[in-house]
C-alpha cells in the first residue's frame, strides 16, 4: 500500500439530507462521506442542483463547465457549482441545468405525486456529467480515485465510462432499495447517446426495455447492499426483481454493508426536539415525551403500551398487514401513533381506526422530521413489519431511543434486531403480526406489574447496541481497498 495516497472518493446521490430528502437514501448521502473523510479518505457528493438547493448552501461558485452533453434533444449548458455547508465537512458538487432540475415538485415527482415524464433525460444527464467528472480531473482540479454510485439516478454512470476508452476511476455502486429499477424504453438508448451494441442481455437490456439499475448492477467494479441480509435476499428469485440471474453471477463482487445512525443528530441526551433530554440511565425522564407526544397527537392516558409507527405507507413496508392486526390490540388496551403518507387506500384505512378509536389510536398523514424524534423518544415499540427491508433506518432510530423495534425477520431488520434489543416474526402474514404484538404487550405489562425492570433493562440493552457511521464507513474503505484504491492509516 501507497502510505502517500488518499483515496479520492466522488460520492453520487439523487438527494442528500438536509438539502433534499425523499427517503433514507438522503441520509445515508448526508451522513456517509463525512464518516469517510473522517476516516482518511478526500470526499465530494455530487447532486443535482434542485430548486432550493443553492440558497441552502452557506458558499458556492462554478467550479467547471461541461457545455452541452449531446442529449437529444437538446437542454442548454450544464454547469458544475461547487458549494459548502456548514452541519457538513464535505465539498458538494452539483450538476447544474436548470432546463432539468430547476421545477416546482420534488426531485422525481411534480406537484400531484406523478413521475417527471422526462426522468430518463434527467438521470441520463445527471449520471454522464458524473462520468465526465471522472475523467475530467485536469480541468476541474480533482480526480476521483473511487465513483460510489447509488440507486438507478446513477446506475447510468458506470455505462458510460465503460464505453468510453480513457483512463477512469473505479466503480462502486449500492442497491438502496432493488424495487426502484429507472427503466425506460428502449429508443431511450439513441436519445441519451450510448452505443446501440450496449443494448443487450449482457448490457443495458431489461425485458425488452433499459434499465439504469441494471447499468450500475452490469458495469460497475463492486456492488454492494445495504445490509448482509439483503445481499443474499436478492440473489433469489422472490426478492431478485428479475435480475436475480445477474446479482447471482456477480456474487464474487457483491457484498452487503450495514447502513449506520448519524449519532449527533440522533441522540436522546442531546436532541433538541425533545420535551426531556434523557439517557439510558436516565430512563425515567423518558416519559416525559411519552406523555408530551400523547397529548401533541390526542391521545388518552392509557395502562397499555403505546405503539408507534413512523414509515411510507405502502404494502412494502406491511401497513396493510398492521391495519388488520391492530383492531384485536386495541381491544386489549394497547394504544398507536403513526405518522407517515402513502398509498391513499392505506392513508384512508388507517384515518378512518383513528375515527373508530379515537383517543387509542392517532394519525398524522404527513412527515414532520421534528415529530419522527419525538416518536422515537415517546414510544414504548416502533412497529417496522415490512414485507423487504434493504436495511431500514427507523429500527436504529429506535433503538438508539429506547423504543423497542417490532419488525418482520428480514433484510437488514434480521441483521439488526434480536430477541433482546426487540420482538421479531417471520412470515408476511397479519395473524403472526398480531401473535408477536402481543407478545411485546405482555411483556410491558408482566414487567409493569411485576416491578421487575424487566422492560427497562431491554430498553438500555437497545440503546447500548452500536450502529453508527463510523464502522459503515471502515467497511466501505475495505471495499474500495480491493480495487486497488489506498488510504492514508
Amino acid at each position: 500500500m501507497n502510505s502517500e495516497k488518499i483515496v479520492k472518493i466522488l460520492f453520487a446521490a439523487s438527494e442528500m439530507y438536509p438539502l433534499i430528502k425523499t427517503g433514507g437514501l438522503a441520509d445515508v448521502a448526508g451522513a456517509l462521506p463525512d464518516a469517510l473523510l473522517n476516516a482518511g479518505a478526500e470526499v465530494r457528493v455530487v447532486l443535482p442542483s434542485y430548486r432550493g438547493v443553492v440558497e441552502q448552501l452557506d458558499s458556492v461558485e462554478e467550479l467547471i463547465s461541461l457545455g452541452d452533453i449531446g442529449l437529444s434533444p437538446a437542454v442548454g449548458e450544464v454547469k458544475v457549482l461547487q458549494g459548502t455547508l456548514s452541519s457538513l465537512k464535505t465539498i458538494i458538487w452539483l450538476i447544474d441545468c436548470p432546463a432539468m432540475f430547476e421545477r416546482d415538485g420534488g426531485p422525481y415527482q411534480d406537484e400531484n405525486g406523478e413521475d417527471w415524464e422526462d426522468n430518463m433525460l434527467r438521470f441520463a444527464l445527471f449520471s454522464k456529467a458524473i462520468a465526465m467528472l471522472g475523467v475530467m480531473g485536469e480541468q476541474s482540479g480533482w480526480q476521483p480515485d473511487i465513483i460510489h454510485l447509488n440507486d438507478w439516478q446513477t446506475g447510468m454512470v458506470a455505462a458510460w465510462l465503460h464505453s468510453w476508452n480513457v483512463q477512469q476511476p473505479k466503480t462502486v455502486f449500492t442497491i438502496h432499495n432493488l424495487q426502484y429499477q429507472g427503466v425506460f424504453p428502449a429508443e431511450s438508448l439513441a436519445r441519451i447517446g450510448l452505443p446501440q451494441e450496449l443494448y443487450s442481455i449482457d448490457g443495458l437490456e431489461y425485458y425488452g426495455q433499459i434499465s439504469f439499475l441494471k447499468a450500475g448492477l452490469y458495469y460497475a467494479n463492486q456492488i454492494t447492499a445495504v445490509s448482509p441480509s439483503y445481499a443474499q435476499e436478492i440473489q433469489s428469485a422472490e426478492m431478485g426483481m428479475g435480475l436475480e440471474g445477474l446479482l447471482r453471477s456477480r456474487r464474487e463482487s457483491l457484498c452487503g454493508i450495514l447502513n449506520g445512525v448519524d449519532s449527533v443528530q440522533w441522540n436522546p441526551a442531546t436532541d433538541r426536539v425533545l420535551h426531556t433530554n434523557y439517557s439510558k440511565n436516565s430512563l425515567a425522564k423518558r416519559l416525559q415525551n411519552r406523555n408530551e407526544l400523547k397529548a401533541r397527537i390526542g391521545l388518552r392516558d392509557g395502562q397499555g403500551p403505546l405503539f408507534g409507527l413512523v414509515s411510507r405507507l405502502t404494502s412494502q413496508k406491511g401497513i396493510d398487514l398492521f391495519v388488520e392486526a391492530a383492531p384485536a390490540l386495541l381491544n386489549a388496551g394497547a394504544q398507536f401513533a403513526v405518522l407517515g403518507s402513502g398509498d391513499s387506500d392505506l392513508e384512508s384505512a388507517l384515518l378512518q381506526l383513528a375515527r373508530e378509536w379515537q383517543g387509542e389510536f392517532a394519525v398524522e398523514i404527513d412527515y414532520d422530521e421534528s415529530l419522527a424524534h419525538l416518536f422515537m423518544a415517546g414510544s414504548d415499540l416502533l412497529l417496522v413489519p415490512s414485507r423487504f427491508e434493504p436495511c431500514g433506518l427507523t429500527q436504529l432510530y429506535a433503538l438508539r431511543y429506547g423504543a423497542l423495534p417490532l419488525v418482520r425477520r428480514t433484510g437488514g431488520l434480521a441483521d439488526t434486531v434480536d430477541k433482546q434489543s426487540g420482538f421479531l416474526f417471520e412470515n408476511i402474514d397479519s395473524g403472526e403480526l398480531q401473535e408477536c404484538m402481543f407478545t411485546a404487550l405482555n411483556s410491558y405489562r408482566d414487567s409493569l406489574q411485576s416491578g421487575s425492570g424487566e422492560w427497562e433493562q431491554r430498553q438500555q440493552y437497545a440503546m447500548e447496541q452500536e450502529f453508527g457511521w463510523g464502522k459503515s464507513a471502515q467497511n466501505y474503505i475495505e471495499c474500495y481497498r480491493a480495487l486497488g484504491a489506498d488510504l492514508i492509516e
